[in-house]
């Protein structure tokens, strides 16, 4: 999940109610599972178990990451939230590999499952997911919206194992309930790796996505007394705020108007990007750069 934890206050609150309301069915669920001897269950246990995990650490982590920068987190606590990220994807990923190993064995000998206490199970997750959707919706931050689409899937989800349940009430069909439950997680798993990877390149500091890096660096250059830019650096603190910085050589009698001009059209180029930190250094043509050039730019 493309995990964004930023939130306005009362998102706080809804998050955590979402979060008990999702804990405790999940515990229900995996019991559920168990007992009805269903892998899809579990396999969706499974799947609620890494949105407790989400919505416990985007809750906590919302008051964390608000917090003020000091010396030591000089940047604030941002990038805490992709931590929480990354702990998701990782426990996702280790059970989705463990619902295979489980459910791929069931194909081969198809158990049959308890298909009335299915159905129970069923009916009450989409009631749960669903009141979770309804507490979540028309939340403002990035990280509501996500949540509010994990648990719309969630109650999908729920819906594919009501309609299984009902057709294994009719029809003994064991091997449907295996299918479903790798049909499930191969859906999670594919959800999974795309974020891991977005949370990966979040990082390792890439530029936020949808930002054409080349072009900016290109109209930088164009500015009226800019002889060349170097040093250029733009990067992602959590996805959602980010931070540039620059050193920009000018002829050395510029004056200090026209420096200022300069780095107004620096910033109106650089204004539909949400960021948080700007650094422009300005140079002088006769004056050594004050860091080291590693690799002309």
């Amino acid at each position: 999940m493309g995990h964004h934890h930023h939130h306005h206050d009362h998102t706080t609150g809804n998050i955590k109610t979402a979060f008990f309301l999702n804990l405790f069915f999940t515990l229900i669920e995996i019991v559920g599972g168990i007992l009805t001897n269903s892998m899809a269950i579990i396999s969706d246990a499974l799947h609620d178990l890494g949105d407790s995990l989400s919505l416990g650490l985007s809750w906590f982590l919302q008051k964390y990451s608000k917090k003020e920068h000091n010396n030591d987190y000089t940047f604030g606590y941002k990038r805490f939230s992709l931590l929480a990220a990354l702990i998701n994807s990782v426990v996702l990923i280790v059970g989705s590999i463990f619902i295979f190993t489980e459910a791929i064995p069931r194909l081969l000998n198809p158990v049959s499952p308890n298909a009335s206490g299915m159905i129970m199970l069923a009916i009450l997750g989409v009631l749960v997911n669903g009141a979770a959707v309804f507490k979540l919706r028309g939340g403002e931050s990035m990280n509501a919206k996500v949540m509010t689409w994990h648990l719309l899937e969630d109650v999908l989800g729920w819906v594919a194992v009501l309609i299984v349940s009902i057709i294994l009430l009719f029809k003994d069909i064991p091997i449907l309930d295996p299918l479903l439950s790798i049909g499930i997680t191969l859906y999670i798993l594919y959800n999974v790796v795309i974020n891991f990877k977005k949370t990966m390149s979040l990082f390792l500091e890439k530029v936020p996505e949808g930002i054409d890096f080349a072009s900016l660096k290109k109209k930088m250059e164009e500015i009226h007394l800019v002889h060349s830019i170097h040093h250029t650096h733009l990067w992602s603190l959590d996805g959602e705020h980010h931070a540039f910085s620059t050193h920009v050589v000018v002829p050395e009698n510029t004056t200090r108007d026209e420096v200022c001009t300069i780095k107004e059209q620096i910033k109106d180029i650089l204004g539909d990007i949400h960021l948080d930190h700007v650094t422009i250094e300005v140079e002088y043509e006769d004056e050594e750069c004050s860091v080291l050039e590693l690799t002309h730019h």
